[in-house]
C-alpha cells in the first residue's frame, strides 16, 4: 500500500509522481491505465498517438476533490509509461497509411500497384500485431486484479482489451458515446481500422450481449442495414433523435434511464470523445457538429452505475493535440471523473 501521510491532496500538483499528481506505483494502485500510441488507419486529423503524454501533463493541473467520490483518489490511479515501440510502429505505418489513402481515394485500384499492395498488407497486419499487444497488456492487469482503463489513441485500439474482457466476465454489453457507428467493415481495405472496431467486436467476440451507441450523427448506408439487420444486437441512439425528444419535452433523465434500460448487468464503455460537441475536442481526428456536454455523458455513466450495473472497463479515445492544450484539460479531467466512478463503492 503507498504512504499517503505526506501526501497533501490541496497541494500543486506533483509532475514527479504518476498521473494526477499522485503518489502511487502500479503495484498499489486499484486502477491502472494503459496508454495506447496508435492511429494508423485514421482518415482525416492525426495526433491521438500522443495524447496520453499531453493528458498527463494536464492532469496535474486538476484538483483531487471529487464531490461524487471524495476520496475515489485514495484507492490508487496510475497511468503505465507510453511504449515508445508502439508508438513508433504507428508513426511508420501511419505514413503508409497515408500514402494508401490519398491513393484510393483518386480511384486508383490497389491490385494493380505493388508498393500500395504490400502497404496494406502491413497494414493489417500492424492491426492483428497491436490487438494481441493490448490483449496481453490488459489480460496481465486483469489477472492482478486491477481496474483497467485504456487510454487511445484512435479508436481502434481496445479491441484486444474487450476479448480480454470477454474472457474474465463472459457476456457483457457495451455502452459507446460516438458521433460515428464504427460499423463499417474494413473500411478502406484496413480489417482494423477505427471505422470498424464495433463491427469486429461484434464479429470476433460472441460474448457481446448487445451494443448502446448514443450521439451518433454521421454513419454510411453500410452501418444503417448492420444496425437494422442486428436483431436489436444494436440499439442505436442517434443525437438528432435525442435531441429532438428533448425539444418536445422529454428530460434527459427519461432518454438516459431509456438507454440504461438496454443494458445488461456487466457493461463496458466505449468513449470515443468526438461523441461531444466540437466545443470540447476541436482536435479530435473526425470532427462532427453536435454532440453531448460533458455531464450529460458523466450522468449517463453515473446512473449505469446507480442501476445496480458493474462497469467491468473503460476505453477513452480519439483525444486530439492542437496548439493549445484545451483537448488534452478536457481529456484529463474526463478521465479524472471516470476513473473516480470506477472505484465507487
Amino acid at each position: 500500500m503507498a504512504d499517503l501521510s505526506q501526501f497533501n491532496p490541496n497541494a500543486v500538483g506533483n509532475p514527479n509522481n504518476n498521473i494526477f499528481g499522485l503518489p502511487f506505483t502500479e503495484d498499489d494502485a486499484r486502477l491502472v491505465i494503459l496508454p495506447v500510441p496508435w492511429e494508423v488507419t485514421v482518415s482525416y486529423g492525426a495526433g491521438t498517438a500522443r495524447a496520453a503524454e499531453h493528458i498527463f501533463k494536464a492532469s496535474i493541473q486538476v484538483d483531487l476533490f471529487d464531490t461524487d467520490v471524495p476520496n475515489g483518489w485514495k484507492d490508487g490511479f496510475y497511468l503505465k509509461e507510453t511504449n515508445k515501440k508502439i508508438l513508433l510502429k504507428s508513426d511508420y505505418l501511419r505514413k503508409e497509411a497515408e500514402l494508401y489513402i490519398d491513393y484510393i481515394s483518386k480511384g486508383d485500384e490497389v491490385e494493380k500497384n505493388k508498393f500500395m499492395c504490400k502497404s496494406l498488407k502491413e497494414i493489417n497486419e500492424g492491426g492483428i500485431f497491436l490487438n494481441q499487444w493490448v490483449y496481453d497488456e490488459t489480460k496481465a492487469l486483469l489477472d492482478k486484479g486491477k481496474i483497467v482503463g485504456l487510454l487511445g489513441g484512435d479508436h481502434s485500439t481496445p479491441l484486444g482489451f474487450m476479448k480480454a474482457l470477454a474472457e474474465k466476465h463472459g457476456e457483457f454489453g457495451i455502452l459507446q458515446i460516438d458521433a460515428h457507428c464504427d460499423l463499417r467493415k474494413g473500411y478502406e481495405n484496413f480489417v482494423y481500422s477505427h471505422a470498424s472496431v464495433m463491427y469486429n467486436a461484434l464479429t470476433e467476440i460472441p460474448q457481446i450481449q448487445k451494443l448502446v451507441q448514443a450521439g451518433i450523427r454521421d454513419l454510411c448506408e453500410e452501418e444503417w442495414e448492420y444496425i437494422c439487420n442486428s436483431q436489436f444486437r444494436v440499439i442505436t441512439y442517434f443525437d438528432k433523435n435525442i435531441k429532438e425528444r428533448q425539444f418536445e419535452g422529454e428530460t434527459w433523465k427519461h432518454i438516459a434511464e431509456e438507454i440504461i434500460n438496454h443494458l445488461p448487468q456487466k457493461v463496458y464503455i466505449s468513449f470515443d470523445i468526438d461523441g461531444l460537441d466540437r466545443k470540447y475536442c476541436p482536435n479530435t481526428g473526425t470532427p462532427v457538429q453536435g454532440g453531448f456536454e460533458t455531464e450529460e455523458v458523466l450522468y449517463l455513466f453515473r446512473k449505469i452505475k446507480e442501476s445496480g450495473r458493474e462497469i467491468i472497463g473503460f476505453d477513452l479515445v480519439e483525444i486530439g493535440v492542437g496548439q493549445t492544450d484545451w483537448d488534452s484539460n478536457v481529456g484529463a479531467r474526463l478521465l479524472w471523473r471516470i476513473c473516480n466512478l470506477m472505484v465507487k463503492n
